[in-house]
């Protein structure tokens, strides 16, 4: 799936899914997240920015570029857009809710909270929820 397909199917999406919005609170209230000012106001948002410039060095100074969705889904860095794009798509509350508490069981770092929100919901099951939609 190419970046300009995926932001195809993220436009149709809504933006702000309760389990999302419930990780997000649990992650403030661990203190691993959301200290900072960002420039989005929902993981829609954020997805649909990342994407934007995909093909070039973008507001994070890519330096690859013709990178597939694939790629970007396994470089994201942000656990709540992981969340997101899951709960957007359809993958089922039990397997979302998997995601969550393993992220939030997870040693309080990104890299360790979104690889284990990818352990439960990897690409390859992602590409075919969001091929349905």
């Amino acid at each position: 799936m190419t970046p300009k397909r995926l932001v195809a199917k993220i436009n149709n999406f809504r933006a702000h899914p309760p389990l999302t919005e419930s990780f997000e609170r649990a992650l403030r209230e661990k203190g691993t997240w959301g200290g900072k000012p960002v420039w989005y106001g929902s993981q829609k948002e954020h997805w649909l920015g990342w994407l934007s410039e995909y093909d070039g060095s973008g507001y994070y100074g890519r330096k690859n570029r013709g990178l597939s969705a694939q790629f970007a889904y396994n470089h994201i860095m942000c656990p709540p857009m992981l969340l997101w794009i899951a709960e957007a798509s359809g993958v089922g509350r039990r397997k979302i809710l998997e995601a969550k508490n393993a992220a939030l069981s997870a040693r309080p770092t990104l890299a360790s909270q979104c690889a284990a929100i990818r352990k439960s919901i990897p690409w390859s099951e992602m590409e075919l929820r969001l091929e349905r939609k």
